[in-house]
């Protein structure tokens, strides 16, 4: 009687292993393209992302470098103190993008130009993303907007 208890307790352990394994193998497949990197404009001129990576750049809009094209086609160039990177988006911007102001996108380098699928802006005039700040920081310009 022992031993069929015994057997039946290493059968659960042995069964509950196995769904586990399973898990997190559906669960890194479900996220393995699910994962961006955040760059700053330093970070990409000193390690250059492979071709074809998706990944996330953020900074400010310079000012001065935002131009309208063809349709909802945007151009403009994000920067960090340190370096630029020219930007191309084509679709609607968020109400509150504006020069001068912290951006996040979404996209990848084509030909030295990012081109981003996504653009996310600052929500109100204090906010501004902390990979934006840290990295803004870290190049010395950053200048606290509350204060």
């Amino acid at each position: 009687m022992k031993s069929l208890k015994k057997k039946r307790r290493v059968q659960v352990l042995i069964a509950t292993a196995v769904a586990l394994l399973i898990a997190t193998v559906l669960i890194g497949y479900g996220f393995r393209d699910g994962i961006n990197l955040y760059r700053s404009p330093s970070e990409l001129a000193g390690n250059p992302p492979a071709v074809g990576e998706v990944f996330r750049l953020g900074g400010l809009v310079e000012e001065g470098s935002l131009t309208r094209g063809e349709g909802t086609t945007v151009s403009f160039r994000v920067t960090d103190g340190g370096d630029t990177v020219p930007v191309r988006f084509t679709g609607v911007l968020p109400d509150l993008f504006a020069e001068n102001s912290g951006m996040i996108g979404t996209g990848r380098m084509v030909d030295g130009v990012f081109v981003a699928d996504e653009i996310l802006a600052k929500h109100d005039e204090n906010y501004m993303p902390r990979e934006v700040t840290d990295s803004l920081k870290e190049q010395g310009v950053y200048q606290d907007p509350t204060s």
